[in-house]
């Protein structure tokens, strides 16, 4: 039996992340057997996306990673969405780089990931341009992450807001209701489906059902860091009945590891006024 061990960064207010990520690897093991994985976990104190807190958040990071260096972990996952993509196209570069450095000066030379940074890899493993998204968030914000996925060169066709400012309101929406609400969005031209772009939006259980009824392949914040966790960790990336971008059929490399605390360029608070009490 091999032991993974991974580190995960989240929002005070964040339930989500906890329950689909171990639920997804704890269902690998009826697939490959013979590896586990053991998770833990460091909050930072966020419950609404206004300027003030996502400030109080980020300056929260030394201490959130220190925490995780003393579990020696053999990963570390940023799973702040939304708080990466509010500041600017890019960030999530600056994030992963920022965490990378303070390991570094604990010794430990080990892959660090975001959820940010994730969804843009899974995009890019499945060859999807265009894409269709569903959000919990409400539309400014919604927007706001089309913008930093269409920043990375992958086209937004359309998208849902389904506007639930409360985050730990989003943690209790139900996934069952996603097999309905995609049914709203156009997907005409769409390589794929994202069906929760948000860490906080439960969407395991609809994820493979989903994609056998529109046909084309369906993924979540979710399930693009658990093909990026395996991918990284060196591990074939195959989750049973979690859509095809944990279907085995889809491969990427590791990305290089990246250099200690970038300089990259960030948004003005402004790009996050529009809303002061928006969902993570």
């Amino acid at each position: 039996m091999s032991d993974h061990h991974v580190g995960m960064i989240v929002p005070s207010s964040n339930l989500t992340m906890e329950t689909e990520l171990p639920r997804m690897l704890h269902n690998r093991e009826s697939v490959v057997p013979d590896e586990r994985f053991v998770f833990h976990s460091s909050r930072m104190r966020m419950k609404h996306v206004t300027p003030e807190e996502l400030e109080r958040m980020n300056s929260q990071t030394e201490r959130a990673s220190l925490e995780l260096a003393d579990a020696r972990p053999d990963l570390v996952a940023s799973a702040c969405l939304v708080a990466i993509m509010a500041q600017g196209a890019g960030y999530h570069c600056h994030a992963e780089g920022q965490i990378t450095g303070v390991l570094r000066r604990e010794g430990m030379d080990i892959p660090v990931v975001s959820s940010a940074g994730a969804l843009l890899r899974g995009l890019r493993a499945l060859g999807a341009r265009r894409i269709a998204i569903v959000t919990p968030y409400m539309k400014p914000l919604t927007k706001m992450v089309a913008d930093y996925i269409e920043d990375a060169g992958v086209e937004v066709v359309d998208a849902l807001s389904l506007e639930v400012s409360d985050n730990l309101a989003v943690a209790t929406l139900d996934p069952q209701d996603l097999r309905e609400h995609w049914r709203k969005v156009d997907t005409t031209g769409a390589d794929a489906l994202v069906l929760s772009a948000c860490v906080q939006m439960p969407s395991l259980a609809s994820i493979q059902p989903v994609e056998d009824e529109a046909g084309l392949p369906v993924l979540s914040a979710a399930t693009a860091t658990v093909f990026t966790i395996l991918t990284e960790l060196g591990l074939h990336p195959k989750v049973p009945a979690a859509g095809r971008l944990l279907s085995g059929a889809v491969t990427m490399t590791p990305a290089p590891r990246p250099s200690p605390e970038p300089t990259v360029r960030t948004a003005p608070p402004s790009a996050v006024d529009g809303d002061p009490a928006m969902a993570l």
